[in-house]
């Protein structure tokens, strides 16, 4: 079940940048609310099948459950609520906003994985 594989982890870095790049320098209203949150579910996906070798639906409802934790956890303000309004890296990878456009961000996110696993890396879904 632990492995390590080298291309999810590759493509894990490489979104990685590019969320690093967009929170940095994009200051918009497309590409940083809307892109950003389709990337960062795929970022965690490609991180799990980093380490671990799991079937691709398992993981993808997992990552989605997980991202769909979070935003509910801003929805109860839970940065207020544990007071680390004044951690900037608390309120970066928590957030602080609920938006109901950020959880169809992610299901989209996931519908890319799923279809990117199934056609372009031709893998099996449901295994």
């Amino acid at each position: 079940m632990l492995t390590f594989n080298k291309t999810y982890f590759i493509f894990t870095i490489l979104i990685f940048l590019v969320e690093v790049f967009i929170a940095l320098f994009v200051n918009d209203s497309f590409v940083r609310p809307y892109l950003g949150d389709v990337l960062v579910v795929i970022l965690i996906y490609c991180f799990i099948k980093s380490f671990v070798k799991l079937p691709v639906l398992p993981v993808a409802v997992f990552v989605l459950i997980f991202a769909f934790t979070i935003e509910f956890l801003q929805f109860l303000n839970i940065v207020e609520k544990l007071h680390l309004q004044q951690s900037k890296i608390a309120r970066t990878v928590i957030g602080t906003s609920f938006s109901w456009i950020d959880l169809l961000t992610y299901i989209i996110g996931i519908a890319i994985v799923i279809l990117a696993e199934k056609y372009w890396l031709k893998k099996e879904i449901k295994d």
